[in-house]
């Protein structure tokens, strides 16, 4: 049998208090105030999601920290005072904007990606107005435009005003993730035989999957908070959530707090909702690492 090492206490509480010194000698300044700006950011959001929650269920409140009693109808009046139609219309806006933009943001990312022409600085420019200026900007313009068409006030002109935003949007996502992939790679494809369309469709997806991913979260997270270019073009038919979420807190009659808290719980949970459908299928921390690349 093989002798054990005995060693003298005084060795063994060295070798054990050494592993707690490296872990103190990690922790920095920047750490300790990174984590407590994360803890206060945490705390307060928490608090916020809270408050909005409990008075969604209040009876009355009269300015304590607790409400007099708790109810559960001011959610039945939300969903039968028009949160059931606007949701209808939110995720149908948010899925044929975002089916709509990948078809044709996607192809142009690739193209702006591989292709070298006059003017690709500017066209690159020019894509990024309408998604870093404020979109009140342009909403009356285009609300404008699209009334004069006979669009307003449908659910095709939501669409369509979402769009202008979104598309942009999409293909500034898309180009860094086609950088990425060498050219060597389509080589290889055509040296193959793979036409344009399969090479698209079967090379190069599934190498963009991340890339695609990535941008279908961002456009429905745009489309979720898009407020005023939806404000100036829906109808009663087509308004979104978020703007019966504001034509309640703006009802001059005066909406109870409760009820105007009930439908902000169900515009949270609709947000919740889509965006684990989205982390369903990519990871971000794969997206970001795979555009590093």
């Amino acid at each position: 049998m093989a002798q054990q090492t005995l060693q003298p206490p005084a060795v063994t509480a060295v070798l054990r208090a050494r592993p707690r010194r490296q872990a103190l000698r990690k922790i920095t300044v920047t750490s300790v105030i990174t984590w407590a700006a994360a803890a206060c950011f945490a705390l307060v959001l928490v608090a916020l999601v809270t408050s909005v929650v409990i008075e969604s269920f209040a009876t009355q409140w009269r300015g304590g920290w607790w409400p007099g009693g708790f109810t559960g109808s001011w959610y039945g009046q939300a969903w039968r005072g028009g949160v059931s139609q606007a949701l209808t219309a939110t995720f149908q806006v948010a899925v044929v904007v975002v089916l709509i933009a990948l078809v044709i943001g996607v192809p142009a990312g690739y193209a702006l990606a591989r292709r070298s022409f006059p003017g690709k600085s500017a066209v690159m420019l020019f894509l990024l107005l309408p998604v870093m200026l404020p979109p009140l900007t342009y909403a009356v313009q285009l609300s404008a435009l699209i009334y004069r068409i006979g669009l307003g006030g449908t659910l095709t002109g939501v669409i369509i005003a979402n769009l202008v935003p979104i598309v942009p949007l999409v293909v500034l996502v898309t180009v860094p993730f086609v950088e990425r992939i060498a050219p060597e790679t389509e080589s290889a494809a055509r040296v193959f035989g793979a036409g344009t369309f399969r090479l698209f469709l079967h090379v190069l997806v599934p190498l963009l999957r991340p890339g695609i991913a990535a941008a279908a979260i961002l456009a429905m997270v745009r489309v979720l908070g898009a407020f005023e270019l939806t404000f100036f073009i829906s109808g009663p038919q087509s308004q979104t959530l978020v703007v019966a979420l504001y034509g309640a807190a703006s009802n001059p009659a005066g909406a109870a707090p409760p009820l105007i808290a009930a439908m902000s719980v169900f515009y949270m949970a609709t947000a919740v909702v889509l965006l684990l459908i989205g982390l369903r299928f990519v990871s971000p921390a794969d997206a970001v690492s795979t555009g590093r690349r």
